[in-house]
């Protein structure tokens, strides 16, 4: 659940100007026009190393707000989140630098998430390849400002794949780049969920869905709809999507 200021009427919320902002942010009294969205409601899971979940359902259906709650980015205002390791959040939104180059942001990006310098070191050249920013072109020095939104993507991915993660989130970063690149990130998370790691992946794509995850949550205003088999869950949400 999240709050949204300025839903309701009154005299502060009439307006969408600068002017009208300036006057919410100064003003003493609370807005009477605070509007609470529960984007998630009542969902109850259980997920275990080694499994690949799929969480699908429409826009605004709630999926990647659970996967912040998940990752601790958006405590939640009522139940509770266990987790065994630390979780890491990889979306395509994901934090990087733009002013810096894609390089230096392998750099920075592996040793946020824990990694050793000399692991960096070891993994930097590998990561650049995976994330095929340098096939047509020096990429890699360029300012990550100058990036095409799928190569952003690309090297978000690869710099997280980088490690091995107690559970990894990814939220639509497959949606992005080629076909080839698309293979190779399917078959890093097999390799993650080999190590015994838990993933989850928020994507639109059936495809990537079912030849990813063995699991899969269907999530429709918020609340969870099914939880099983890839097949059986991906089958009812399309059988429910003709229906629409």
């Amino acid at each position: 659940m999240y709050r949204v200021q300025g839903a309701g009427g009154g005299k502060a919320s009439s307006g969408g100007g600068a002017t009208a902002a300036l006057a919410r942010m100064f003003s003493r009294k609370r807005s009477s026009g605070v509007r609470k969205v529960h984007a998630v409601k009542g969902v109850s899971f259980t997920a275990y190393r080694g499994e690949a979940i799929g969480l699908i359902g429409s826009n605004g259906s709630g999926k990647s707000t659970l996967l912040r709650a998940v990752a601790g980015l958006l405590p939640p205002e009522s139940g509770t989140v266990y987790t065994a390791g630390q979780p890491s959040l990889l979306g395509v939104n994901a934090a990087l630098m733009n002013d810096l180059s894609g390089e230096r942001n392998v750099v920075l990006g592996c040793l946020a998430m824990g990694m050793p310098p000399e692991q960096v070191r070891e993994k930097y050249d590998d990561i650049l390849e995976f994330s095929g920013i340098n096939e047509k072109g020096e990429f890699g020095s360029l300012p990550m400002r100058t990036y095409s939104s799928g190569m952003a993507a690309r090297l978000r991915f690869a710099i997280a794949a980088a490690k091995s993660h107690d559970v990894l989130m990814i939220d639509e970063a497959l949606a992005t780049g080629d076909a080839g690149f698309r293979k190779r990130s399917e078959a890093r998370i097999r390799e993650l969920q080999e190590k015994a790691g838990t993933v989850f992946l928020v994507s639109h794509s059936n495809k990537s869905i079912r030849d990813t995850c063995d699991r899969v949550l269907w999530l429709e205003h918020g609340e969870l709809i099914m939880d099983g088999p890839t097949d059986e869950v991906v089958t009812a949400y399309q059988e429910f999507n003709k229906k629409k």
